[in-house]
């Protein structure tokens, strides 16, 4: 007897703590749909008064009596309930939560507010329609409004709520899943209706009525995080992200078990369509007079293959990568790099074939040669698209940036090229510039050959592409150097630095970093005399210059360097993009010197002793 009262004290004990643990998770759950809002926030105050008596439990010396240990146990099951019940009011499925909550309540004869009850019978009048024709739309109005469903981000939302419920179910949606997501399209074939261009960014309303109309900008969430390309296909992975069919279908194929955007570990491979979100990309195409993306036939689409002989050269190769000889090494990495250069046949047979981690770890090598031939190989591996996922999953950026420091002159510039060409996928873009690739390419940029120059600049504009990767190069020291090769006319890089500079002025650092480096009167020689491409990102840097803290210094300096009528001409003659900076140029250049008038007018009106008169001919 005394065995088992022990047990039942460690075991309330136990229950107690977790119990505890429970209410705080209830308490911390501070919002809820706007559906049943009012039960939910009674449920939780109602959980919430727990806390005392199990602060007080656990403070207690006293042993828990059996019996009442049975009690805990129930109230626990119900605590678990009732914590589950608002998770799912916090985030889950809204169309859902009405059905569930609705049908709960009601069990336990909860007075429902008569607003509810109206919402339910909204959604069984919708569930009962057997076409989108049949619904009222008042009816589809009110569900809209009652369930928040109103933007693409509420629908995308709830699209990706009821594809958790699908997962849940083993992949099995049944048959009220599947009621709810007929539901939904109605809801939001209503919406689209009343808004043809909802999701669309701009407000052609507030267009001045001169400026031609401009293209769409595509909302971001009909991209494939993959390819950034609009989806034609979209479908749900198990993590709930969207992607492309095709793109995600090559991601998984590779041997990825992982997901792309989240890089969580993907609980199964299933994908479920997103028949929400291709149709509102379907109907924002269509309102934007836009031909809508068709669904790609779902046929076996054609891989490069190399023949029979060739993979068993490659396999061979391969195999003399893991030799401990250093001379196997150095000619099977020579021979992969020939035989990735010559076709993309070539580049997949020799990835299949398991080449990249290894060529990966020869990046360490101390043999020179074998180290160029190794991130060469890669370099030329990294043109077939596929393969550079596989690059970057086997861990390659930290040794390229290993050979970047360290390889000789050649190897440092195919190192450079390799991550330029991985980094054209945006994610990778990050990744690459946290694993400290920026500053070794700053330094190629300085001292490489003239090869190794133009390799570190198309890699480091790539990079400065996102916006955290601009403060890491400028306090790397990337400025001066540009602005250096800028006014080298030997150096015949104006077009790359041009354009990195360009990117770098839209960052604060990177602005005053140019402005310290005294680059205006390169960039008006640019305008004066460059390529039309170099003109406008010329133009692109001094809008940015000639705005904030020092922007009177500059326009000044520009004005006297003659910049006024360079940009008439180019307003006139010069690219689109050029001709929208030239103008925005010459608006501040022209408010700069009417200032300047108007104060030259104060002093000499000052000087005179008569104050100036508003119709004073400024002239």
């Amino acid at each position: 007897m005394a065995e088992e009262e022990a047990t039942a004290v460690v075991d309330g004990r136990a229950l107690v703590e977790r119990m505890a643990e429970a209410a705080e998770e209830i308490s911390a759950i501070s919002d809820y749909r706007n559906a049943y809002r009012k039960q939910f926030c009674d449920l939780s105050r109602r959980m919430k008064l727990l806390e005392p008596m199990f602060q007080e439990l656990k403070e207690s010396k006293d042993p828990i009596p059996e019996q009442a240990v049975r009690s805990l146990v129930l109230l626990k099951r119900a605590l678990d309930s009732a914590r589950e019940l608002l998770r799912l009011g916090n985030e889950g499925s809204k169309i859902f939560l009405v059905e569930l909550v609705h049908a709960q309540f009601k069990r336990a004869k909860e007075r429902v507010d008569m607003n509810d009850m109206d919402l339910h019978r909204d959604l069984l009048s919708a569930y009962n329609m057997s076409t989108d024709a049949n619904v009222d739309p008042s009816t589809l109005h009110r569900l809209a409004e009652k369930l928040q469903l109103l933007t693409i981000s509420d629908l995308k939302q709830e699209s990706l709520a009821l594809h958790e419920m699908v997962v849940a179910s083993d992949g099995d949606p049944g048959e009220i899943i599947e009621k709810m997501s007929m539901l939904l399209k109605k809801v939001k074939d209503f919406m689209q209706t009343q808004n043809p261009e909802m999701g669309t960014p701009t407000n052609k309303g507030l267009l001045p009525s001169n400026e031609r109309a401009k293209p769409p900008v595509m909302p971001d969430d009909f991209r494939c995080p993959i390819s950034l390309e609009l989806m034609k296909d979209p479908v749900i992975v198990a993590t709930g992200q969207t992607y492309e069919r095709e793109s995600i279908e090559k991601w998984l194929q590779a041997g990825h078990d992982t997901c792309p955007k989240t890089q969580q570990r993907l609980s199964n491979k299933s994908l479920t369509p997103n028949y929400v979100l291709r149709s509102l990309i379907v109907q924002w195409c269509e309102a934007n007079g836009i031909d809508p993306p068709k669904r790609p036939a779902r046929t076996g689409k054609s891989r490069p293959t190399c023949s029979s002989g060739e993979h068993a050269k490659v396999l061979d190769l391969v195999s003399k990568l893991s030799s401990r000889s250093t001379d196997n090494q150095q000619s099977a990495a020579a021979e992969l790099r020939l035989l990735a250069r010559r076709s993309a046949e070539n580049r997949l047979c020799i990835a299949e074939a398991g080449a990249i981690p290894l060529l990966v770890k020869l990046l360490s090598t101390l043999d020179v040669l074998t180290q160029e031939h190794a991130v060469t190989a890669l370099l030329n591996l990294s043109i077939f698209e596929d393969n550079k996922e596989k690059i970057i999953i086997s861990g390659a950026v930290p040794g390229i940036v290993h050979v970047l420091r360290r390889g000789s002159m050649e190897a440092r510039e195919n190192a450079a090229a390799t991550l330029f060409s991985i980094s054209v996928v945006d994610d990778y873009k990050i990744r690459i510039g946290n694993l400290g690739a920026i500053p070794p390419l700053v330094s190629l940029l300085r001292e490489g050959s003239p090869r190794g120059k133009k390799d570190a600049a198309t890699a480091l504009f790539n990079l400065c592409i996102y916006q955290g990767n601009k403060g890491k190069a400028v306090r790397a020291g990337v400025v001066p150097i540009l602005v250096g090769l800028l006014m080298d006319p030997e150096a015949g890089m104006m077009e790359e630095t041009l354009a990195i500079l360009a990117i770098l002025s839209s960052h604060s650092e990177g602005k005053a970093a140019i402005a310290a480096a005294e680059a205006l009167p390169a960039l008006v020689e640019a305008i004066k005399s460059g390529s039309p491409r170099n003109k406008e990102n010329a133009a692109a840097t001094l809008l940015h210059l000639c705005s904030g803290e020092q922007q009177q210094q500059h326009l000044a300096e520009a004005h006297e360097k003659g910049l006024m009528g360079l940009l008439q001409e180019m307003a006139e003659n010069g690219t689109d993009r050029g001709k929208r900076k030239a103008a925005q140029l010459i608006q501040r250049m022209n408010r700069f010197l009417e200032q300047k008038r108007v104060a030259q007018a104060q002093a000499l009106a000052k000087q005179s002793g008569n104050p100036a008169s508003p119709d004073f001919d400024y002239r």
